[in-house]
């Protein structure tokens, strides 16, 4: 049995541990689906980055660090702010909404919030999630097949059963609870990982003042914050792209319930310092590695390969073995996340609220452990065939979440004067400018990252619609 093979079962072993560990939670709505509003703060922190984070962190980050050099650090500076505004602006008053009206889902809070009798907050949420974490989850499970791949010489299509079977089971049998406490573990892996790497790589590229000697020599621009295209248009969109990346933490659903999860409004507090920091050192660690990896391995095809090609040529066996482990662990820590969040839009706010079963609290959260399934196995079917689409579409799912629910819950939760009609006006405008800014007009504004037009739209509409729907009254 191979090194990389003795630590992934250990690993298996702690998600299983864990996972039986949560079991009892689950035969509730609550306790499937949001553990009980009981969690901890260093466990909502290290869940709410790990959730936000993804495979993106681990290849895509790195990937940028490498083929952009220091400009990638506009990146770190989006996502330090856009996740200090998320817990300075949405924590704390999410949270109070969330526990004054019970609320297990965003939705829910929603509805409390704008007193949505009809339910059409609660139906356009429901397309939006099911649409968006459907693309996301079978992206991220193709990125398991991959990382097996790359890391084990694992068949691809194997892979993605082995990878994706082990996140259905334990989200299966252990819930939300199971979902939080394995993204601590996987957080800290990552966060490790993300220490340890950078500095091996700087230390095998004779240090730092070599590593930048070695990028001024391939082009200057890597060592420069305007990046390899200088001073131009192209560059200036670029950062302002980079900055906006944090945006959707202010939004997105499956952050929000991360929030809502807190055993109490003041646990949030410690919570948020420690998510600050950590994800500080998650971004400035992928962007190190990747400047650190140009410089031992230029000419890279793939700049997203950066970190397994490191982590196979430089790490002892052992490492190499955590470092498959961390980048899996990035991987599930976010598709756990979006099954349930998917699997609660489905029975909380369509079977219970929308359509108003009575069947019993128990028998809804035995249901929702199907949809689970179910989601699980739509997300296999479509990551074994590859489907392109996926890809293209999975561009703009975090965008196109951040700027459907973002303004709509910044403007309900710190203005008083925001009704229904301006939520629902918000809501769909934000989301379908993201979409219509990727399908017609992204490649004619230098690449505009698409939460910007979404963010902006979905704000004006909501405080534009409100104030005038609000005078009609």
């Amino acid at each position: 049995m191979s090194v990389v093979t003795v630590i992934f079962v250990l690993y298996l072993g702690v998600l299983a541990g864990l996972a039986l560990w949560s079991r009892s939670e689950t035969h509730s709505m609550r306790g499937y689906f949001i553990a009980g509003k009981k969690l901890p703060p260093w466990v909502v922190a290290f869940s709410t980055n790990a959730t936000g984070e993804s495979g993106w962190l681990l290849l895509g980050l790195t990937g940028m660090g490498y083929a952009v050099g220091a400009q990638a650090f506009w990146v770190v500076a989006g996502e330090v702010i856009g996740i200090a505004l998320a817990w300075l602006l949405m924590s704390r008053r999410i949270k109070r909404l969330s526990d004054e009206s019970d609320s297990i889902t965003v939705p829910d809070v929603l509805a409390a919030r704008f007193k949505d009798r009809a339910h059409v907050l609660r139906k356009i949420s429901l397309l939006i999630i099911l649409v968006m974490v459907g693309a996301y989850v079978a992206a991220q499970m193709v990125a398991t097949g991959k990382a097996f791949d790359g890391f084990t010489g694992m068949n691809y299509s194997t892979g993605v059963l082995v990878g994706a079977s082990i996140i259905i089971l334990y989200t299966l049998v252990g819930g939300y609870k199971a979902v939080a406490w394995t993204d601590l573990v996987q957080g800290v892996l990552m966060l490790l990982g993300l220490i340890i790497v950078p500095l091996i790589a700087i230390d095998a590229a004779g240090g730092w003042t070599s590593v930048a000697d070695n990028l001024a020599g391939q082009d200057p621009g890597l060592l420069t914050p305007w990046g390899p295209e200088g001073k131009s248009t192209v560059a200036l969109v670029g950062i302002v792209s980079f900055l906006a990346v944090g945006l959707p933490f202010m939004g997105v659903p499956q952050l929000m319930v991360r929030f809502m999860s807190a055993r109490s409004e003041k646990s949030l507090v410690p919570a948020m310092v420690i998510s600050v920091v950590v994800i500080l050192l998650f971004d400035l660690g992928a962007v190190l590695t990747g400047m650190a990896g140009r410089a031992l391995f230029p000419g890279l095809e793939d700049p997203e390969s950066i970190l397994p090609v490191i982590s196979t040529t430089l790490l002892h066996p052992v490492l190499g073995g955590i470092m498959m482990v961390v980048v899996l662990a990035a991987i599930m820590s976010t598709v756990d996340s979006l099954l349930i969040l998917a699997s609660s839009a489905v029975v909380r706010d369509y079977w219970q609220q929308i359509r108003g079963s009575k069947l019993s609290d128990r028998a809804l959260a035995h249901r929702g452990k199907l949809v689970t399934v179910i989601f699980g196995v739509i997300g296999i079917a479509f990551a074994l065939h590859q489907t392109p689409l996926i890809f293209w579409f999975v561009l703009f799912a975090w965008s196109g979440l951040g700027a459907a629910f973002g303004p709509v819950l910044l403007c309900g939760l710190w203005y008083p004067r925001t009704n229904l009609p301006g939520a629902i006006a918000g809501m769909l405008g934000g989301f379908l400018t993201t979409v219509a800014w990727v399908i017609w007009f992204k490649p004619h504004f230098y690449e505009l990252l698409e939460v910007i037009p979404g963010f902006i739209v979905g704000l004006a509409l909501t405080l534009i619609v409100s104030k005038v729907t609000h005078e009609k009254t």
